[in-house]
Order: structure tokens, then sequence, then C-alpha cells
């Protein structure tokens, strides 16, 4: 009798200490459409797009999660874009939940999110469709609804940056790594000129629109990074984007004319021992960074810090996954 109660309880024991270790981090697949999704540039294409959703080791419970949104940039993949940013490990480190969004060669031979459409920048076509994954995502998953994130390389950091701007409501940040303010190009013609020169339009004004539109209560972080030697995305569309959210947020240098930032509020240069200088330029409204550009001498176009087994990653710091971290976590 002693020994069958012994083996009862070392059993009890045995499955608690099973219950006590945490699930594994995995992807899951889905698929989502916007009937508001339709692009100029391709009427033909269907407004839906395939995702990827990290679900972070230990996930389940009460508890809502941070959710992150990440969008791969031109010729990638959710699954490269995971690899080389490291992402899933710092979701598992973090609690959080990330939605990948994967774009179809059908609406771009390049993988290239349309961040020029005419409809993207105005908060349909693909900014839609993946607005449309979020709320997907929300319902599915325990996500809190103040805590979602944006972030975008390169197209996708353009596409991050339009949903920023015409879905401010949605999102508590946005990071936008080598993109382009929304609306600085017309169309796939103009964007070519736009990724070497700047902005064909005034981001500021479309920033500030954005802000009236919204009833003037707008207040959404953004970080950018970028490099200042990008051959692919010149660095005057990471200074655009700034002054772009700045009018968003109302602050008085969004107002201030041409394409060139004004004085910030604080900045700091660090030379890394890699020989690259960084300078982070913050400007402020109330408490805090409100608005911050990150820029790395001797970038090129590549995702900062990254897996250079993967194209357009830079191993060399600053690491931008852990630069994206802090962003969410402060």
């Amino acid at each position: 009798m002693f020994k069958d109660m012994g083996r009862r309880i070392r059993e009890f024991f045995a499955r608690i200490l099973r219950r006590k270790t945490p699930a594994a981090g995995y992807f899951a697949t889905g698929h989502k459409a916007s009937f508001r999704g339709f692009l100029h540039a391709a009427p033909w294409v269907m407004p839906r797009r395939d995702y990827l959703v990290y679900v972070p080791r230990g996930y389940g419970g009460w508890r809502r999660r941070t959710l992150v949104v990440m969008i791969h940039g031109c010729k990638q993949a959710p699954e490269d874009f995971a690899a080389a940013t490291r992402i899933a490990a710092l979701a598992d480190e973090r609690g959080w939940l990330v939605l990948m969004p994967r774009q179809t060669d059908k609406a771009n031979p390049y993988s290239c999110w349309n961040w020029f459409d005419p409809a993207t920048s105005a908060g349909r076509g693909e900014a839609a469709i993946v607005a449309a994954q979020i709320r997907a995502v929300r319902r599915g998953y325990r996500v809190n609804r103040k805590r979602v994130f944006v972030a975008g390389f390169s197209a996708g950091g353009a596409l991050a940056a339009a949903l920023g701007l015409r879905h401010p409501e949605v999102f508590a940040g946005v990071f936008v790594h080598s993109g382009l303010a929304c609306g600085a190009a017309s169309g796939p013609w103009d964007a070519i000129k736009v990724m070497k020169s700047g902005a064909s339009t005034d981001p500021a004004r479309i920033g500030a629109d954005a802000r009236a539109r919204a009833g003037g209560a707008v207040r959404l972080p953004l970080l950018v990074l970028h490099g200042d030697l990008d051959s692919v995305v010149a660095e005057i569309n990471g200074r655009q984007v700034v002054k772009q959210f700045l009018a968003l947020n109302g602050h008085a240098a969004g107002a201030a004319p041409g394409s060139e930032l004004p004085p910030p509020d604080a900045e700091s240069s660090d030379a890394l021992p890699s020989g690259r200088t960084v300078t982070t330029c913050d400007y402020r409204i109330g408490d805090g960074a409100m608005v911050r550009m990150v820029r790395v001498a001797g970038l090129d176009h590549a995702w900062s810090g990254g897996d250079p087994v993967h194209p357009w990653n830079d191993p060399a710091p600053p690491d931008a996954t852990k630069l994206l971290g802090e962003f969410v976590r402060s």
C-alpha cells in the first residue's frame, strides 16, 4: 500500500513539474483579406495576403501580450526576415507575439510592398490588408491592444510609416529602418527617383493633414534608423519620415520648411569599436523621446546587426533588433 502511495505521489509531482516547463515558441500561418485592399497599379490582384505569427515560448494564460508587426523588405520573405533579425529569440525573451505579413509576387515581382501605390499611401491597399491581419491576430490571440507596434525594413519600413500615419489609433509606436515617408511617391516610376533623391511630395504636409483628420490628438512615437551610405534608399528619406511624424505629432519642428531637420531637443554621438559612429537625435513632446532618428555612419542598405548569411543584413553594430526591443519596452 505504501509503495503504491509513494508511486502516486511521485507521478503527481512529475505532472506538476511538466506543467511548469514552458512550451516552446512556434510559427503559425494565416491569411486575411480586406475589401479596401485593392491596388491602383494591380487591380486584378486579390486583396489578400498570407502571414506568419510567432507565438512565444510559454504563451498561455490570461496575460495579454505585446504584438510587434515585422514587415520584410524587397526580395525577402517572412522566414528570411525572422532568421536574419533573430526576432523569435527576442520575442521569447520579452513574451511578444510577432505578426509577419507576406508579400506575394503577384502583387510585386520583387516581393516589395507597394508603398508607392496611391491606395496604400491613403491607408487602403496593402496598409488596409495588414491592418486587417492585425485585427485577425487580436481576435485569435491574447493581445494588449494598447501595445501594438509596427516595424519594417526598406519597402517594409515605408509600409510601416504608412500604417502609422493612416492608422495611428492602432499603434503604440512605429520603427522604420531604411524606409521612406508615407506618400513620398505617386507610383512605381516615381518611386525609383524618390528612393535616390527624396520625396516628390511634401511629407511634412502629409503628416500635418493626417493629424488634422485625426482631430489633432495624435501621440505616436517613432524610431528611424538609417545608414549614411545607403545606396538604395538615400538617407534624406529617413529624415523625411522623421519630419512627417513630427508634423503628425504636432511638434513645431515638423512645420519647418524644407527637407532638412531643425536642431533636435537632444543629440548624442557614439564611436563604436567597429569604427562606425552612431548619432542619435531626439525630438520630445512632454517627457521622454517622442521621435528619434539613429544615423549610422558607414551603413549601406542593410538591417544593422543582422545575420549576414541572409541578404540585406550587416553584422556590425548597432543591433537594430536590440534597439527595437528598447523602443518597444520604453
